[in-house]
């Protein structure tokens, strides 16, 4: 992986708010976070594919749905890398309100928002 790739695509605050989320929850489907973000599904998807063809997630199809996780297989140096992105999103308004709405969200089940879509 070229660092100019990976630092591309770290390069937009929606990205940086989605390996957030990623990183926050192990693996989340499109929908959980479109809803957690509060936008348009084609958008999150768009930056979904830029964040996959980057080599920095990985998707798995479970019927109608996507799930993204951070891809298990990165290079140490990324790794580092993302764990310092997270450190700063912490101290992120954006972040923290979308770590909040998915901790709104545990014991009940997330994926109601993505049947309720499909």
């Amino acid at each position: 992986m070229e660092p100019e790739t990976v630092m591309r695509a770290l390069a937009d605050g929606t990205r940086l708010r989605i390996v957030n989320l990623l990183q926050n929850s192990g693996e989340l489907c499109v929908c959980e976070i479109t809803a957690a973000l509060r936008m348009a599904q084609p958008k999150v998807s768009r930056h979904l594919a830029i964040l996959r063809k980057a080599g920095l997630v990985r998707d798995r199809r479970e019927g109608l749905w996507i799930h993204y996780r951070i891809h298990p297989e990165l290079p140490l140096w990324i790794h580092r890398l993302l764990e310092s992105v997270g450190e700063g999103c912490r101290e992120w308004l954006p972040c923290q309100q979308d770590v909040e709405w998915l901790a709104s969200t545990q014991g009940r089940d997330r994926t109601e928002s993505c049947k309720d879509r499909a």
